[in-house]
């Protein structure tokens, strides 16, 4: 099945150039085919104005705000061509009065500025831009940006100009970071493993705040005390205030053998008068493994020893499917006759790795997922002709760190009468990005669209809801089953969603509901 939004980097676009004098006029048709730009001798000679014509009248606002005394410059007309096609968004017209830099680094950001509004403008997944005038955030923004000297702030502008969309996954990289990126990818092995502290990262949606998600099982940060739902602060005594998950993951990497020192709240002391943690944690080799497997031997309510296989997915891999596929074959091979699909602390990772292990478990031409764009048309994500490699009895675990593709992989499972859902109220994120290279080697990420369960549950800033809470006083015996493997006994026996789960799966039994 192909990603339903590939992450792909679209072609630069043309160097754009700097003149005295250079309105630009575009008209949009239909596909855009009628594209012009020209040079009007009646326009004032301190400022640029970008229009784009149709039936739409400018606010006065708008039209009046021309900034005295600045050196005007040209956004290509390639750059906004790249934004103007058949899409509402441009169904209007809007003429922008903007102030230019001396400073050549800041020019170069405020062109890049004008291609990320146009961007957003066309494809934002909320049409209303959080209830504010988008357009007048361009014109804001621009005159913010004028008295800067440096293109770290003039970058920082326009962060804060995305936040204001409500969104924290709809966002600007600037080269600079990208650049970090490329030199920390020589971190990672040939073999596919990181050297790091082994701690997954993200954005509080509700708080903007970056928050632990997971921490991988015994890596470094784990045995330095780090838990889900700590709040990062600092990391080597800078401060995170504004830093995305991606920038905040490049500082956590390094060489195996250094160290990183971090600050933090802790989750459970969020909003109280704790001190601030601050611990030092060493870098290793951080073996990425998604699949771990064990067998529980179970007492049935009839009396027989049964087995149950426990499958924990810690992240959705490219390789995810396939060990997922061979992990269940596996044990269907041992004689296992249920499963606990255990996706807690999952922080997701690529969606059609999602899509391919939730027809590990379906059958047929069910929907899995369902994606609704800024005009809410609706689109189906269905299997073809799918094929379950075992029919078994199933329980999936969630809670609050699993999110994305988990969330996706959870609905699909649940929506379609193959799973229970036992645990906590997932993160909620269910958005559907495109990432665009902008001309300047910056990179955009933009929210176009979000999922909805098979059912059209809403997942983003939602999450999905369990059946069943993890509550031990459910189960009216002690706990019975004992692992093979000592070395989880104390892991997994201690469990209390564990010991709901085989529950549910007894009442499945019982009640004859197995699919």
């Amino acid at each position: 099945m192909a990603p339903l939004c590939p992450n792909t980097i679209s072609p630069k676009l043309p160097k754009p150039f700097s003149v005295q004098l250079f309105p630009l006029r575009i008209s949009c048709s239909n596909h855009c085919l009628n594209k012009k730009w020209s040079v009007s001798n009646s326009m004032p000679s301190d400022s640029c104005r970008l229009k784009t014509e149709s039936n739409y009248k400018p606010t006065q606002h708008l039209v009046k705000s021309i900034v005295k005394g600045f050196v005007g410059f040209a956004a290509t007309a390639t750059a906004l061509a790249s934004v103007c096609c058949d899409s509402p968004a441009f169904a209007e017209s809007l003429t922008v009065a903007f102030p230019v830099s001396r400073a050549p680094e800041v020019n170069t950001v405020q062109r890049t500025l004008v291609e990320a509004w146009g961007l957003i403008r066309e494809t934002f997944v909320d049409p209303t831009f959080n209830h504010q005038d988008w357009d007048s955030k361009l014109q804001q923004t621009m005159v913010e940006m004028f008295p800067l000297s440096s293109a770290d702030a003039a970058y920082n502008k326009i962060s804060g100009m995305l936040s204001t969309l409500g969104d924290p996954f709809t966002r600007i990289i600037s080269p600079k970071v990208l650049q970090y990126v490329s030199l920390f990818l020589i971190i990672i092995g040939s073999d596919g493993n990181l050297q790091g502290v082994g701690v997954f990262i993200s954005i509080e949606p509700r708080t903007g705040h970056l928050v632990v998600l997971s921490c991988l099982e015994d890596s470094p940060a784990a045995r330095a005390g780090i838990h889900e739902g700590d709040e990062l602060i600092e990391i080597n005594g800078e401060r995170l205030d504004g830093v995305d998950s991606e920038a905040a993951a490049l500082k956590l990497r390094g060489r195996a053998g250094t160290s990183v020192t971090v600050k933090l709240h802790s989750g459970k002391d969020l909003g109280s008068d704790s001190i601030v943690r601050e611990v030092n944690v060493p870098r290793e080799y951080i073996k990425l493994s998604p699949i771990s497997l064990a067998i529980i031997p179970h007492r049935a309510p009839d009396g027989n020893l049964e087995k149950t296989g426990y499958v924990k997915l810690s992240a959705f891999s490219q390789t995810a499917a396939a060990d997922m596929e061979n992990a269940i074959q596996e044990m269907e091979n041992q004689g296992v006759q249920s499963y606990i699909l255990d996706l807690r602390n999952n922080p997701g990772g690529l969606v059609k790795a999602g899509l391919d292990v939730a027809q590990i478990w379906l059958d047929g031409d069910e929907t899995l997922v369902n994606t609704i764009d800024r005009d809410g048309h609706m689109s189906p994500i269905n299997m073809v002709n799918g094929h379950a490699v075992t029919h078994d009895p199933l329980v999936v675990l969630v809670n609050e760190g699993s999110a994305s593709a988990s969330e996706i992989l959870a609905g699909a499972l649940h929506d379609n009468g193959r799973a229970i859902l036992v645990g906590h109220k997932t993160f909620g994120k269910g958005k559907i990005q495109s990432v665009t290279e902008l001309h300047d080697g910056s990179a955009l990420f933009v929210t176009v669209a979000k999922y909805l369960s098979p059912a059209l549950h809403d997942i983003d800033q939602v999450g999905i809801t369990p059946d069943v809470q993890c509550t031990t006083e459910m189960l009216n015996s002690p706990k019975e089953s004992v692992l093979k493997d000592k070395n989880s006994v104390s892991s997994l026996e201690a469990d209390s969603c564990i010991m709901v789960a085989e529950h549910e799966l007894d009442i499945q039994e019982s009640n004859g509901t197995a699919s």
